[in-house]
């Protein structure tokens, strides 16, 4: 009798024991069901992904749906129910956002663990990466705004306001917005780099004049590690509306090219026998290509174009200069006089 009276003076404390109690229940649901989906998986490296990337949003969301649950199934006559429920119900939405951008998160990360470019033909891989890396930004940045808009819609005075963001999450929305807002615009421009991949990670480009390595692309622009350590930093958009130089569109492979300017009575062969023999020894090289030709003349001096291959840009790099200062040490050391120099005639003098 004494319990009766009590719960009809104090009506929210068995609603707050059932609470209570449905958090620890969706506590102890959320740790058995994680342990046995690990068990499940075991070594698949999308579902361990995805598992471990949504490991705390999901701790979140289980209570709030069981709370969401109890402050359904309470009765309307609870002082303050409603504001609780709409409450429970802003948190639920904005956790099972967090909770879908995690999962993709950790999709992408599996995708990207399954296909290492630690490896010696890395295209494949890295055509992969880039793809992973820049659907699922461009995918979680809809997802959030779709929790935003859902969110919004919960409030009376900002359904409007919720109906024209979740409107503009769709593919007519973005096309639209492309004119009006740079962040939709960069979001195409992501989705054509992610699917056209005209870049992908790693890629050797030139831009602007600067020699770099694609380090990063996210959702609205790109990192480029140039090669003295400094970083560019380009929009998307810029890539697809600017022409550039990638090196490795296609393969790393790659010639490196190395001038010299000689005097006219250097022979070719001997320039040709000394490149074959520095090549031989020269790791970098890849045994496509090892050619010397005679390219222009001047006035003064032949302009002799030796020509190299290899495996990357790096490796070409190093090989172009290994074989610029063997050949100017040969003619130095074998023809001296084959070095630039000026020719001058005087004329005879008059008796």
């Amino acid at each position: 009798m004494q319990t009766t009276e009590f719960l009809q003076q104090h009506p929210w404390t068995a609603t707050a024991v059932v609470a209570l109690l449905a958090v620890v229940a969706a506590l102890i649901v959320h740790r058995v069901g994680r342990a046995m989906l690990r068990r499940a998986v075991g070594d698949m490296p999308i579902p361990r992904a995805i598992l471990e990337a949504t490991e705390s949003a999901a701790a979140a969301a289980l209570p709030l749906f069981a709370l969401q649950l109890v402050w359904t199934a309470a009765p309307d006559s609870l002082a303050l129910i409603g504001t609780v429920r709409h409450l429970n119900g802003v948190l639920l939405i904005l956790v099972l956002t967090w909770l879908a951008m995690r999962s993709i998160k950790g999709f992408a990360n599996g995708v990207i663990e399954r296909h290492p470019v630690k490896i010696e033909d890395n295209l494949q891989a890295r055509r992969i990466h880039t793809q992973a890396n820049v659907l699922s930004r461009s995918a979680m940045v809809v997802v959030l705004l779709v929790g935003m808009a859902m969110a919004l819609m919960t409030f009376p005075g900002a359904r409007q306001l919720g109906a024209s963001l979740l409107a503009s999450a769709g593919v007519v929305g973005l096309v639209v917005g492309i004119a009006a807002r740079p962040v939709f615009s960069n979001l195409i421009a992501g989705l054509q780099i992610a699917l056209a991949q005209p870049i992908r990670l790693d890629d050797v480009l030139i831009v602007e004049g600067e020699w770099g390595r694609v380090e990063e692309i996210t959702g609205t622009y790109v990192v480029i590690k140039i090669w003295d350590e400094r970083r560019l930093i380009v929009p998307l958009q810029w890539f697809i509306e600017n022409p550039f130089q990638n090196w490795t569109r296609s393969s790393a492979q790659i010639h490196q090219s190395i001038f010299l300017f000689l005097d006219y009575a250097m022979p070719i062969e001997p320039l040709r026998a000394e490149l074959q023999r520095v090549l031989d020894g020269a790791p970098e090289w890849d045994g496509r290509t090892a050619q010397v030709v005679v390219t222009d003349t001047t006035d003064r001096t032949i302009k002799v174009r030796v020509l190299v291959s290899a495996s990357a840009a790096g490796p070409a790099f190093a090989l172009g200069c290994k074989v610029r200062e063997a050949l100017l040490a040969f003619v130095a050391r074998e023809y001296p006089g084959c070095l630039p120099h000026a020719r001058w005639s005087g004329a005879p003098e008059k008796g």
